[in-house]
């Protein structure tokens, strides 16, 4: 799976559908993923590299690889930004605090949420309180980039919803964006040929023959990637010769493609789903597949009593299976 741990690192995934909108700005979510990477590098004072970081030359180099250029040190990063207070701060900003180890603005964080923030400390790249007994007493002021969107991207997505992380996770990262109206859309099905686009962006498969599908031709959408997911084995047509790529797929289609493509192997029986879930019979075809769905879910969405099989896989059901499959590799 070389191509597979290549795109988790390069995060080129791209969702085709349309219409689609991308954030020119970095989110607040994205930049706190990337700072927490860096949790136990040691502090080095005057330090700005993962070598060793003080605590301006972290945020510098973190908002730095997102294309946001901070001044060199905290009392500088002080006058950038619009000032927020700790009730309103939001993952991405920046926290500042005063009379540390000299008068004044003398130490730079992150807010990663949950009052919570991060930062180069003594004991290195650590996640600390806001409230503690050393840092509560020193806080300053929150400051807010105008190069930093906020991280309540979609207006029709709950921070509740079981697929929240995976969405914003994917969404943070240009895996899977939104519709131009500032929406995500999670009930919305997916289709045939958009799963064939999206796993294709993930695998990056060449297609090795001409599609045999008399419903799919060369000036269609998503042509190369029905036939590069036809050709890997991963979706498959239908016996009258179609692929139907117009069509929504089902719950029970898109765990037996989710298997294929990630190559997951629980060693469960297709029986295993029949005792996970009330409506899935002892023989279902895709019951090795849905067992796997429930195995890897880290959203919750899938720890229900019933699977659903025959339902359309929706948006944000298809995100968490992919969040959920690939953070498992």
């Amino acid at each position: 799976m070389k191509k597979l741990l290549y795109l988790l690192v390069t995060c080129s995934l791209l969702l085709l559908i349309t219409p689609v909108q991308s954030t020119k700005a970095a989110s607040g979510q994205q930049i706190v993923d990337f700072a927490k990477k860096y949790v136990g590098v040691p502090y080095k004072f005057g330090g700005t590299s993962p070598a060793g970081f003080d605590c301006s030359g972290f945020l510098k180099y973190v908002y730095g690889k997102f294309n946001i250029n901070l001044p060199r040190t905290s009392s500088e990063q002080y006058k950038v930004g619009t000032k927020v207070s700790k009730s309103e701060l939001e993952p991405g900003d920046i926290v500042l605090f005063s009379n540390t180890y000299k008068p004044g603005i003398s130490h730079a964080g992150i807010y990663i949420g949950d009052n919570k923030f991060i930062s180069a400390e003594n004991k290195g790249i650590a996640i600390s309180s806001l409230s503690n007994s050393y840092w509560g007493p020193k806080f300053t002021a929150g400051k807010r980039l105008d190069s930093v969107s906020s991280n309540k991207q979609f207006s029709d997505l709950a921070t509740s919803h079981p697929a929240y992380d995976a969405i914003i996770e994917l969404s943070s990262n240009d895996v899977i964006n939104g519709f131009t109206d500032n929406t995500f859309k999670p009930e919305k099905p997916v289709t045939r040929g958009q799963a064939a686009a999206i796993l294709n962006r993930v695998l990056g498969y060449t297609p090795s023959k001409n599609t045999s599908f008399k419903d799919v031709s060369p000036n269609q959408s998503f042509y190369k990637d029905i036939l590069a997911m036809q050709s890997a084995g991963i979706i498959q047509g239908y016996p009258d010769g179609t692929f139907k790529s117009n069509q929504y797929m089902d719950r029970a289609q898109m765990a037996v493609i989710i298997e294929r493509a990630f190559e997951l192997d629980h060693g469960f029986s297709i029986a295993k789903a029949s005792t996970i879930y009330d409506d899935v019979v002892p023989n279902h075809w895709a019951g090795a597949a849905i067992a796997s769905m429930h195995a890897i879910d880290k959203t919750t969405l899938f720890q229900t009593s019933s699977f659903r099989a025959s339902d359309e896989a929706t948006r944000a059901e298809f995100s968490a299976a992919i969040y959920n499959a690939y953070t498992g590799k």
